[in-house]
């Protein structure tokens, strides 16, 4: 009795070991990008567990930066059916739904948009201090027509519940719904008082920063990139915000050159974070400036393998060929 006892709880110990091990190796591959293979790693643990929501979730992201959005919001329905009280499944199945909608005809998009609205809620009702997935419902809100659900009259209130709770969301919050109403100058104030309240969350942070550099906004951009890598110093995105400020201020270009180099060379192809295509069109942009043609042709180049459509690149090089 005693031996199939011991038998029996090393086969168990095993069985955990071999599930821990597939959803160690799926993160892995995620961090390092390659999703097809995270797929592959996260669907043979879900397999061997399949009543583990973590896996399901890591599944829906890696589906996410595939494309794949019917393999994503089922993925996401499992997590959310596995632990119904999971504030974090329910975001993320609001974020599947919403991608699916971006995706869809007019009729199939109508109501994925109200299933991601009530998604968001879910999420914001089970866990009031989840900042993403009250952000995203006040994006949401004020951004969707009446038709799916949205409205900036049910936008305030949630922003007004920020007030009190963080300061940094609080004008965050304010500041996109003014940039999805294109009110760009309470915009620009409104996220300048976001980063000067000490925001703790990285994403908040660059996400300003992608607002700040289509703004041409070249001292906030130097800010975001403190304030970024402070937050979260292993995050590579304050390299490309730092580079895009120096380059629009006219200066350091070699070590602008250097945090564009290293940004390539160590950010993750995801979601949320620049595009090595634009990483390279700056880099272009600044050898421009510098008068080094030659490198500046090759860097354009490289955007536009990577972004055939992208009109700006092809206009460039096309404009440094007449030259």
């Amino acid at each position: 009795m005693l031996l199939a006892a011991l038998l029996a709880g090393t086969a168990s110990l095993a069985a955990t070991v071999k599930q821990n091990e597939g959803l160690k190796a799926g993160r892995e591959d995620y961090d390092k990008s390659d999703y097809a293979k995270a797929v592959q790693e996260l669907q043979a643990a879900a397999a061997r567990e399949p009543q583990n929501g973590e896996i399901e979730l890591l599944l829906t992201k890696s589906y996410m930066e595939l494309g794949e959005h019917d393999a994503a919001i089922a993925s996401a329905e499992r997590a959310v059916t596995i632990d119904p009280q999971s504030s974090v499944y329910h975001l993320w199945l609001g974020k599947a739904y919403g991608e699916k909608a971006d995706h869809s005809s007019m009729f199939s998009a109508l109501g994925l948009a109200r299933k991601t609205r009530k998604e968001f809620q879910t999420a914001v009702q089970l866990d009031d201090r989840n900042y993403s997935a009250r952000q995203a419902l006040i994006e949401y809100d004020c951004s969707a027509p009446s038709i799916v659900g949205g409205g900036e009259d049910k936008a305030q209130p949630e922003i007004a519940k920020l007030e009190s709770m963080d300061a940094s969301e609080w004008h965050y919050a304010k500041g996109n719904c003014r940039r999805q109403k294109k009110d760009f100058a309470e915009a620009d104030a409104e996220f300048q008082m976001a980063l000067q309240s000490h925001p703790n969350s990285a994403d908040l942070i660059y996400d300003i920063g992608d607002y700040a550099v289509k703004r041409g906004e070249a001292e906030q951009l130097m800010e975001v990139a403190e304030l970024g890598e402070r937050a979260a110093p292993s995050d590579p995105r304050g390299l490309f915000y730092r580079a895009v400020g120096l380059i629009l201020k006219n200066e350091k270009p070699r070590q602008a050159e250097r945090d564009l180099r290293e940004y390539l060379a160590s950010a993750p192809k995801r979601n949320g974070y620049p595009r090595d295509s634009a990483a390279h069109k700056w880099m272009a942009r600044l050898y421009e400036g510098l008068g080094e043609r030659e490198n500046a042709v090759n860097e354009y180049q490289a955007a536009l393998q990577l972004d055939p459509k992208d009109k700006n690149a092809r206009e460039a090089l096309k404009r440094l060929h007449r030259d």
